[in-house]
């Protein structure tokens, strides 16, 4: 008897369901994707026990005839594909033709469809047609899924909690609306509206939905393009950020995709902004011809292969450090207090939006050090009950002009300047300032022109692995135009005769050891990184130091070089140098109004 068998097309479809539905965020995916591919501009998500008992999906899009209603049940039946040369130009956010048919094979599906000229009813239960037969319905589409993975219990056993399937489900949405702003989504879970946009188009309104409006306030606008991609977006001020790296939201074409490589373009440009392990908010649009993106490598989607990677991450990164450099403003500390219950004034009317009331006690003490920390955790992906704050007053001043408007009040500690300005009362941290200025100057003084060498009267001698030397030409082709050449001595070490003039006040040994592990762990080392890190470690070494009283003049002075760096409101590391306490915020906590 033959051991190889034809698999049934029920088996099938359940494979395919095991990739492209894992849970119920999966089935709303699929079921959203191909409302948007048929030109809906209002998609309501309704779910009961997190997408578990039930899911309604319903768009006003163009609906489907009883033919293509029934067709769209069949294995790898799609109208967005026809010939091999469509599937390299992908313009539609589905094509292969699984969903429909996988879904149905892991639970009851109910499908209501109207093309404007008639309507069509098709029920599946488990991958056996039910019923299909003509009805009365509004145009666009409706399916109900129910039951899922109740009759694939290995399948079931690994859904988690009803509250966490629905935080991603909610999650997903929350992208969705960022990658297609011009379609109003509605989310409800067990029949309330938790979470809706108004469909105008408006990034910077969904921004103020799903964190607030400190973020959508600090949201920078940003747009770039060269001959192959054009990018827009937003990216939120450093001075707001977040403790994982999901808070980055990158779409090419309106496609939601991860992508590591671009992902590491962002924090590239970020990267002097913000302190380690931190990591910022920004959506991300790319916008190319759909022949340079493979779509078609995971059955999820959210995977791409990209032609011109290269340019496209150097796009990112020159554009993001631009739109950065030429709006950072200071961090602005509040005194934790009881939001104030007031009617939000804003640039845009704000839908209906669920958040939670957030009790946050007065401490003024701990201000300064929240503020020069600036850590926070990332907020649920889920909102609960609305709360409102009150409006800010505009800040007066920004970019170097912000150092103008100081006035020197004195020294906090013998860590802190105190300044004020029109707004209130102007922090200074005097070691992280000189940081800044020193790391700057050194830059112009080591880029200026090639590197210059310092002969050791000693050479340092390194043992190293055959697999250091086997690669050890490759090495020098990375390290030579930084002034760093190895030399083979011997059958395990790797002699240096010269170092860079910049390695002053650097472990050299430990740095070569640490350079030649990179390499062998990644194959490939960021030696501009590199390099940016022991600048910054020298700059460090070499600036005031906690703990130390100043003059009046030495205070002036840290001011006054503050004020000429490029990039003045962060040390080297990412933490901010300038923080402000507003003359409001202090009146709230004497309780002077």
């Amino acid at each position: 008897m033959a051991k190889i068998q034809v698999l049934s097309e029920h088996l099938t479809n359940m494979i395919a369901a095991g990739e492209v539905v894992e849970r119920p965020a999966g089935i709303v995916k699929e079921c959203v994707e191909n409302s948007i591919d048929a030109g809906a501009r209002v998609i309501d998500i309704e779910a009961f026990q997190g997408g578990i008992e039930r899911l309604i999906i319903t768009d006003d899009g163009s609906g489907m005839d009883p033919q293509d209603a029934s067709m769209a049940f069949m294995r790898h039946a799609t109208s967005k594909l026809s010939t091999e040369e469509g599937l390299f130009n992908i313009q539609t956010m589905g094509f292969r033709g699984e969903a429909l048919p996988s879904i149905a094979s892991v639970a009851h599906v109910r499908l209501e469809t109207n093309d404007g000229r008639q309507g069509t009813m098709i029920e599946y239960d488990y991958g056996q047609l039910v019923r299909e037969e003509s009805g009365h319905f509004p145009k666009g589409t409706s399916i109900t899924i129910s039951g899922l993975f109740l009759k694939t219990p290995a399948r079931f056993k690994h859904l988690k909690s009803v509250s966490y399937e629905f935080s991603i489900i909610a999650d997903l949405i929350n992208k969705m609306a960022l990658s297609h702003p011009e379609i109003r989504f509605t989310l409800s879970h067990e029949g309330r509206v938790v979470f809706q946009t108004a469909g105008n188009g408006s990034l910077q309104e969904i921004l103020y939905q799903m964190y607030g409006r400190e973020v959508a306030k600090e949201a920078i606008p940003f747009q770039g393009q060269n001959e192959d991609f054009k990018i827009t977006g937003y990216a939120v001020q450093p001075k707001i950020n977040r403790a994982t790296k999901y808070f980055m939201f990158i779409t090419m074409n309106s496609r939601l995709i991860r992508s590591i490589p671009i992902q590491k373009a962002i924090l590239d440009a970020y990267g002097s902004y913000l302190p380690s392990q931190r990591f910022p908010i920004v959506v991300l649009d790319i916008q190319t011809d759909a022949q340079l993106v493979d779509v078609n490598v995971h059955p999820n989607k959210w995977e791409i292969r990209l032609s011109k990677q290269n340019e496209l991450l150097e796009l990112i990164k020159t554009t993001l450090v631009s739109a950065l450099s030429q709006s950072l403003r200071t961090v602005k500390i509040q005194p934790k207090a009881t939001p104030q219950f007031k009617q939000e004034t804003f640039d845009f009317p704000i839908p209906v939006v669920q958040e939670p009331v957030r009790s946050k006690p007065s401490a003024i003490e701990q201000t300064i050090e929240q503020g020069f920390a600036q850590y926070e955790k990332p907020e649920p992906a889920v909102k609960e009950e609305p709360v409102l704050y009150e409006a800010e007053p505009k800040e007066t001043t920004q970019g170097k002009e912000f150092f103008s408007h100081l006035r020197l009040i004195g020294q906090l500690k013998e860590s802190y300047i105190l300044c004020e300005n029109e707004e209130g009362l102007v922090l200074i941290d005097q070691h992280a300032a000189q940081e800044r200025y020193h790391y700057e100057q050194l830059v112009k003084q080591i880029y200026q022109k090639e590197p210059s060498v310092q002969p050791l009267m000693v050479p340092i001698q390194i043992p190293v692995s055959q697999s250091v030397i086997a690669q050890m030409e490759t090495i020098n082709e990375k390290t030579r135009p930084f002034g760093i050449v190895f030399e083979l001595f011997g059958v395990d070490r790797l002699l240096v005769r010269q170092v860079p003039l910049w390695f002053q006040d650097v472990d050299q040994e430990a740095f070569f050891h640490d350079l030649l592990d990179f390499f062998i762990q990644n194959h490939e080392v960021d030696m501009e990184a590199l390099r940016k890190h022991v600048i910054a470690t020298m700059a460090c070494h070499s600036s005031i130091r906690f703990h130390r009283t100043l003059s009046e003049a030495e205070m002036r002075q840290v001011i006054l070089d503050l004020q000429k760096c490029d990039q003045p409101y962060h040390c080297p590391h990412g933490r901010p140098t300038v923080i402000t306490l507003s003359e409001k915020d202090l009146r709230k906590e004497f309780e002077r109004g």
